[in-house]
């Protein structure tokens, strides 16, 4: 073996081959940051290695490279550089032989001198770099294992490795620290446009150049595909190239190129062509999926498979980037590789195949959202599902509390999913949908989308034609009108709503829809006509009805009593609706009859009783959870009771709290909180030092 090179001879032979820096950089201060973190400033450079990891396209070797040339002065001895070819669409990734090879030959080594095992080649490496500072920066890696012979055993260099793939051995094994490279901010996406055209010209189309930076998904590769077919038509205005992308979505041929290497198709590609074929049909089912996040369980019904072999491939799928695990169990990919999923769908698998996958997903999301539903609403008037098709995974729910925190997680998803299924003619899976998420929604105080998800599943229910799908759609429909206060569509959508469920007889839903009637009468200042709504629906109910329901009814009769001023009357409805719901346990329906009945007792100058009934419904509602417009409702009138019993700042602190949640929901009742809150008295000076 020749001896270790001179100091001399090492100054022939300090290489330089780091890449050209990208013109267009920008941004990406956050990233840097932690990357100059590894590297402290003052004595001798560290041995590490940096994994730079992010999907195709995000930019992973223009930020290695920018970083790299910013820190040169600190490897002296030179910077390696090779592509490891781990996703080229054409040639075979380069092997550790082949690598080890050309670095050692870059570092002086004659190629006849150099041994052919790869043990001995890697050794050579680390003993050649021993006591001299290098950066080695290892681009477009494939796996851990074309890595690790290229890593120098000695301190003083820097390897920084760039791959799709999240390399978790490499980090689990050889103590390579992730940097991890997102899609960039609005702001860089704008930055990097006027780099490359101009800033007059971005300056000139502001909302241009913003629908650009989206419809690009914020990725660089796409925006500079955007940048370079918009600077090639300098007369053309940015909004031509915005239509052109408008057109497109939802495709990949306005960022095609002759070059595959600014192709985003072919980019893309180079990852999918890199799957098992197990991951490479989830991951073409995934473009199915209308987003914005998936859980495991979706993934699953999707794919058909059990749930431990679906996570197996979502790993798959996040380690090479096409996927990413955003936060634990949810499973998201951003817009363009959503649209090449659903591109390689359509040009792989059968419409069957898709059909029948698109009936699995609607199935777990129906099947999911009922059984929460039943567990959330034990009150209203049930509907009956078919059994979920072979392959289905649904989750299961064993508490209110659980059930919530899944509608919580599911929410943007479930009105994706019902806009999905009427656009594909799934119209019974959308009519049951809205059944199911409309209690939710309700108590949530969302009313934007439940009157979208009502609106779409009337679509469906209209085109079935079934009486009972349509009798609970506009049952449903005049729940949320009410709450928007669109009273006379809420009083057309419950009457229409009325004499469908009487023409097939469903007393359950009549009895729901007579309470839903009595509802829009009160908003319409019918408190008669609402009371005696309540007492149609207590006959209809029965002696031996549903003793939940007769609580709520009670309940309802109790309220509108003391609507009315028959305050007395009122707490007898009310003591006879709290034991039931005491019985059941029922913390729900328990903080709504305990708000009627401190109302009932405020109005007869029971202040006391009244604050009582308040704070335990505000108790109630807190075990429950998500129920902000209630808690809201009762903070006003606890609030209410403190101006009454001559507390002013307690009432001013409970008002601001009701507030402030009736603005997050968009609630039409934040104004008159507001106005009232305005004009209670200034705090007294005393008042405001106990504050202090």
């Amino acid at each position: 073996m020749s001896p270790p090179p001179t100091s001399r001879a090492r100054a022939q032979h300090d290489p330089a081959q780091l890449p050209a820096a990208l013109p267009g950089f920008v941004g990406r201060e956050s990233p840097l940051a932690r990357a100059a973190a590894l590297l402290p400033e003052g004595g001798d450079a560290p041995s590490a290695t940096v994994l730079i990891s992010g999907t195709a396209g995000v930019g992973k070797t223009a930020f290695a490279v920018h970083w790299a040339r910013g820190i040169v002065p600190r490897f002296p001895d030179g910077q390696l550089y090779i592509n490891l070819r781990g996703f080229d669409p054409v040639s075979d990734p380069v092997t550790p032989v082949q690598a080890l090879r050309t670095l050692l030959e870059a570092l002086g080594a004659a190629p006849r001198e150099l041994p052919g095992d790869q043990d001995a080649l890697a050794a050579r490496f680390r003993t050649v770099l021993t006591g001299r500072r290098v950066l080695i920066l290892l681009d477009n890696a494939r796996d851990a294992s074309q890595i690790r012979p290229l890593l120098p055993g000695a301190p003083g260099c820097l390897t920084i490795v760039t791959s799709r793939n999240r390399l978790g051995g490499l980090v689990a094994l050889d103590g390579a620290h992730p940097l991890r490279l997102d899609v960039l901010s609005p702001e860089e996406g704008h930055d990097l446009l006027a780099r490359r055209l101009g800033a007059a010209r971005v300056a000139a189309e502001p909302e241009a150049v913003r629908e650009i930076v989206e419809l690009c998904a914020r990725l660089p590769l796409a925006l500079a595909v955007a940048a370079a077919r918009a600077a090639g038509r300098p007369a053309f205005p940015l909004a031509a190239l915005t239509a052109e992308l408008v057109e497109g979505h939802g495709s990949l041929d306005a960022f095609t190129d002759t070059d595959q290497a600014a192709d985003v198709r072919a980019v893309l590609s180079w990852s999918y062509h890199a799957l098992s074929p197990a991951a490479a049909r989830l991951f073409r089912l995934l473009g199915l999926h209308p987003g914005p996040d998936i859980s495991p369980a979706a993934a699953a019904s999707l794919a058909g498979l059990g749930l431990s072999a679906t996570r197996s491939l979502l790993t798959e799928l996040v380690h090479t980037h096409l996927v990413d695990e955003s936060v634990p169990g949810r499973y998201a990919s951003h817009d363009l590789l959503r649209a090449h999923a659903t591109e390689l769908a359509v040009e792989v698998d059968t419409p069957d195949e898709l059909a029948a996958a698109r009936h699995r997903l609607l199935d777990h999301y129906l099947h999911s959202a009922h059984a929460a539903a039943e567990l959330i609403d034990l009150t209203r008037d049930r509907i009956a599902l078919r059994e979920p098709s072979e392959g289905v995974r649904c989750e299961v729910f064993t508490a209110s509390p659980q059930a919530t925190s899944w509608f919580d997680t599911e929410r943007t998803v479930l009105v994706a999913v019902l806009r999905q299924a009427s656009a594909h003619r799934f119209d019974v899976h959308a009519w049951q949908l809205a059944w199911c998420v409309e209690h939710y929604f309700g108590r949530q105080g969302l009313w934007h989308e439940l009157g979208v998800t009502l609106r779409t599943a009337l679509e469906s229910a209209d085109r079935l034609g079934d009486p009972t799908a349509r009798g609970h759609v506009h049952r449903g429909l005049a729940q949320a009108e009410s709450y928007a206060k669109r009273i006379s569509d809420a009083r057309t959508h419950i009457e229409l709503a009325i004499e469908l469920f009487g023409d097939v007889g469903d007393l359950p839903a009549l009895i729901e829809c007579h309470r839903q009637l009595s509802a829009v009468l009160d908003v319409e200042g019918d408190l008669e006509g609402a009371l005696e709504h309540h007492r149609r629906a207590l006959e209809l109910l029965g002696p031996d009805g549903d003793n939940r329901l007769r609580s709520w009814i009670l309940n309802g009769l109790g309220w509108y009593h003391t609507l009315l001023g028959r305050h007395p009357e009122a707490l007898v409805f009310c003591a006879s609706a709290l034991r039931l719901a005491r019985a059941d346990h029922d913390d729900y329906t328990l903080g709504h009859i305990l708000n009627s009945t401190g109302t009932a007792h405020h109005h007869l100058g029971a202040y006391d009783e009244a604050v009582a009934a308040f704070e335990e419904a505000l108790l109630r509602f807190q075990r429950v959870g998500g129920v902000p417009w209630a808690e809201a409702h009762t903070l006003a009138s606890l609030a209410e009771t403190r101006l009454a019993l001559g507390r002013p700042e307690p009432a001013r602190a409970l008002f601001l709290e009701a507030v402030g949640i009736l603005d997050r929901l968009g609630h039409p009742d934040a104004g008159p909180l507001r106005a009232k809150l305005s004009g209670l008295p200034p705090p007294t000076r005393q008042e405001t030092q106990t504050q202090t």
